[in-house]
């Protein structure tokens, strides 16, 4: 969400200010310099009396503060930014037990080591349905900035009943996994909400009958990423120091030369494609890398290719392994380019392409041509700029914030990407590993 945010101030009374439920899942990406919250709800009169919810980004702890100064802090660290938290806080101020007033679940299960614990008084009205004061989803109204950075889906708001986390999600009985309830059994109560986030013209639409709609604060994008079908993006624990990411993690800045930027999700057979676009230019003409390594044997300060470890090709115009570079297609090293790879880890073979066009005539469909016919291993998938900057599309259907044109899809239909998926190749996200891990 970065800098965009969504308001809403009610026009009754809550139901009951004792009691309610927040639930929702989110995807944290990168916190910007200054911004040490991920706000995600929050309201309140002013910094001394708010009720609101955050995730601490110099540490990644879950935070709840009612009152402006009853604060509870988790142990747990939430620091995962390649999948999605299931979120859950559960409030009823009218226990006797201090800390049976507020409950807080993730993935299912309840949390019980706290950092600090200092709950609201019994019989205590939080600040959360309250008709006096504007709510802020993504954003803080008493501290700047506190944006969330990140994806949010499905954010539950009951008034007036205090729900635990089975209400909205379950385990799924062939993997385990904590996965969503995609049509809870609640009452919402009168200033309740559901935010679906599905309506890309309307993303502040309330799903929960109550039409409590809230207003977008600046520009929205939606992403088809979601707690269903988790797809990769860079990681931050694997990109060099020089390196900066940004929209969602799938924006890589670099201010020096050489690096790898890998993805959150490596894979050991299948066929797999992604795209990178150059978005900035660089100062000094240097070029953009796209490329694949094994993440068991990784050093981010090399190039890709630099090793045996990985297999690249750059804007310059070379193809890169072990430490060789060979003259390999015919790219412009120009803002707007967008280069292509296709991995068959089933045959060993890496192909690379350019706005719609596979070099040295490439068939990764047929197999014939390839840059190369030696990769093995467990695969990480990256882009590297050389003081400049690339956006990657793992098959979400953006670079950056500015959405693919074409909107080509693979075989299976899942992933969105600007130019002609090869038959038989797959978007590197949860569905299509598990489609193929399975076949």
């Amino acid at each position: 969400m970065a800098s965009t945010y969504l308001t809403k101030t009610f026009s009754s009374s809550p139901t009951n200010a004792k009691k309610g439920t927040v639930s929702l899942w989110f995807k944290l990406a990168e916190a910007v310099s200054g911004n040490t919250y991920h706000r995600i709800f929050a309201t309140g009169a002013d910094s001394s009396n708010r009720t609101d919810i955050n995730i601490n980004a110099s540490n990644g702890r879950l935070v709840f503060t009612a009152g402006g100064t009853n604060t509870t802090e988790t142990n747990r660290l939430l620091r995962d930014q390649s999948a999605f938290y299931h979120l859950v806080i559960s409030y009823d101020t009218t226990q006797a037990t201090a800390s049976d007033r507020v409950k807080f679940y993730i993935n299912g299960v309840q949390e019980t080591s706290f950092l600090t614990e200092a709950y609201p008084s019994q019989n205590a009205d939080l600040d959360f349905g309250n008709n006096s004061y504007a709510h802020h989803i993504g954003n803080s109204p008493h501290f700047t900035p506190r944006f969330f950075h990140g994806i949010m889906s499905h954010f539950h708001y009951i008034d007036g009943t205090a729900y635990d986390s089975d209400t909205f999600g379950e385990t799924d009985a062939l993997t385990g996994i904590w996965k969503p309830k995609t049509a809870p059994s609640v009452t919402y109560g009168t200033n309740g909400f559901f935010l679906k986030f599905e309506n890309s013209g309307a993303f502040g639409t309330d799903s929960s009958g109550n039409a409590n709609n809230f207003t977008v604060n600046g520009t929205m994008t939606q992403t088809i990423d979601t707690p269903s079908n988790v797809f990769a993006t860079l990681n931050p624990l694997s990109i060099k120091s020089t390196m900066t990411l940004s929209e969602g993690n799938l924006t890589v800045a670099n201010t020096a030369s050489q690096g790898l930027s890998i993805s959150t999700i490596a894979v050991t057979k299948g066929k797999w494609y992604f795209e990178t676009k150059q978005t900035i230019a660089s100062s000094s003409g240097y070029s953009v890398m796209i490329g694949v390594a094994k993440v068991d044997n990784i050093d981010v300060t090399n190039y890709f290719g630099q090793n045996a470890n990985s297999w690249g090709y750059a804007s310059d115009n070379n193809k890169f392994h072990n430490g060789t570079s060979t003259s390999y297609g015919n790219a412009s090293n120009s803002v707007g380019e967008i280069y292509m790879c296709a991995l068959d880890l089933d045959n060993g073979k890496i192909f690379f392409g350019l706005n719609g066009t596979w070099f040295d005539s490439g068939d990764p469909a047929s197999g014939t041509n390839p840059a190369y016919s030696n990769v093995s291993g467990t695969i990480g998938f990256g882009s590297r700029p050389y003081d400049n900057t690339a956006s990657i599309n793992f098959g979400n259907g953006y670079f950056g914030t500015t959405a693919v044109s074409s909107a080509q899809n693979p075989d299976d239909g899942i992933g969105i990407f600007e130019y002609d998926v090869p038959t038989g190749y797959r978007a590197l996200c949860t569905k299509s590993i598990n489609a193929e891990e399975y076949s």
